[in-house]
């Protein structure tokens, strides 16, 4: 049976995706290595990208990512659904269907009891079996913290990758999940978030981008990417830098959670926002208008969150509609790309 009385976020220093290495720290750890080279390899890492892909034949090629992350939110359960989705949710931003997935574990096996692991593997395991993945394995290891995650392998036709890179003046850009998950997740971790706008987060972070992915499949999408740990200005900065292009965003209309402001005005901010704004932040420009708190939302560190989708401009609409008919009712039109200023995000 599972100890309900543990609250999982204060058994751990970081939590979900804003536990993530500092982008500046990342990018001085791979930059320079020689990396093994082979045709096949379509996307590696030789560029920021969700996943990486492997050409199998001229009509298949293996789509392949891993995230595993500290709780954050208490119920193991919930978290098991969140992480889940969150690792699913990069093959569907490159265009991918997801396939096989094994289990990654990190668990405090002295100070924690069995049955908690047990209600996160089964969260998982609920998510696998709505997205059509097949669990092949995973590994565990002992640990003074919880983590858990997945690697994932799914499929995809060479034609049709997705990647970060391929922004066309003109294309507008709409995001599927609103911003602020981890100033809400400091807030739950700091016992100041209600059940109501727990339950809100949780829903959200534990649905798939699946329908999403669907639905952009059948529009002139140029580049996709899912809003995760560098956040929203991070993950667009990837797309917008050597694109030959730049994006104007429009900060009154980008989905959020208008409780993340208000934390985000006492200072109720990740760590991982701060890593994101000191490595991105020059790329950006704001208008005199978007306050601080809406700045520190821009780079607040999201878990499981939504697509980010180019998509040719007469049919943004339409998309936005799609979107909305399969439930995914906050999607909307955030910005567009531009001509000029090149290679920089202004947000208006």
């Amino acid at each position: 049976m599972t100890d309900t009385t543990i609250r999982l976020t204060q058994t751990v220093k970081g939590a979900g995706c804003a536990a993530k290495l500092a982008p500046g720290d990342l990018d001085r750890a791979l930059c320079g290595l020689d990396l093994p080279v082979d045709p096949n390899l379509l996307v590696g890492l030789e560029r920021a990208d969700d996943a990486g892909v492997y050409r199998i034949s001229d009509d298949l090629a293996l789509v392949q990512t891993i995230d595993f992350f500290p709780p954050m939110v208490d119920d193991p359960y919930s978290f098991g659904q969140i992480a889940a989705a969150n690792a699913l949710s990069d093959i569907y931003a490159m265009g991918g269907v997801p396939k096989t997935a094994m289990n990654v574990v990190a668990f405090p096996a002295k100070t924690m009891d069995i049955s908690v692991l047990r209600s996160v593997i089964e969260g998982g395991l609920d998510k696998m079996r709505e997205a059509g993945v097949v669990l092949v394995g995973g590994h565990t290891v002992e640990d003074s913290e919880l983590k858990y995650g997945l690697s994932v392998t799914g499929f995809i036709h060479p034609d049709r990758i997705l990647t970060k890179k391929n922004l066309q003046t003109g294309d507008c850009l709409i995001l599927t999940k609103p911003l602020g998950t981890g100033i809400v997740s400091t807030a739950i971790k700091a016992g100041l978030a209600g059940s109501d706008l727990t339950e809100r987060v949780i829903r959200n972070m534990t649905a798939l981008n699946r329908d999403a992915a669907l639905v952009m499949g059948d529009f002139t999408v140029h580049a996709c990417t899912d809003i995760t740990g560098f956040g929203f200005l991070g993950h667009l900065a990837e797309m917008v830098v050597d694109s030959g292009c730049g994006v104007r965003i429009i900060a009154a209309d980008v989905p959020h959670y208008p409780e993340a402001l208000e934390w985000a005005d006492m200072g109720l901010i990740p760590g991982g926002a701060y890593n994101n704004r000191d490595f991105r932040g020059m790329f950006v420009d704001f208008g005199a208008a978007v306050s601080r708190r809406f700045r520190d939302l821009l780079f607040d560190p999201q878990t499981s969150g939504g697509l980010l989708i180019a998509v040719a401009p007469n049919e943004a609409e339409q998309l936005v509609a799609a979107l909305k008919a399969t439930g995914i009712e906050c999607a909307a039109v955030v910005g567009e790309v531009v001509e000029e200023p090149l290679e920089r995000i202004v947000v208006e």
